[in-house]
């Protein structure tokens, strides 16, 4: 499923967060407080982890994200 910005709008957090992907690894964490953050899920020697991009309505920032990626 695609993202776009008219459905994340339509969103509305429910009592338990909610994860909502779009592709390659990134996807949309809707919390129950209302915020709405981007995230970047990878894998590193065979173990997975993830970055938080950015928090929603800004777009992510992938240049930052790869940035902090090499600065590990």
């Amino acid at each position: 499923m695609s993202l776009n910005d008219s459905k994340i709008r339509k969103l509305k957090p429910s009592s338990r967060p909610v994860k909502l992907s779009d592709s390659h690894g990134l996807y949309l964490l809707v919390n129950p407080g209302g915020s709405h953050i981007w995230y970047l899920k990878y894998r590193f020697n065979s173990k997975e982890s993830r970055v938080s991009l950015s928090a929603y309505p800004a777009a992510p920032d992938f240049a930052g994200a790869a940035q902090q990626y090499n600065d590990r």
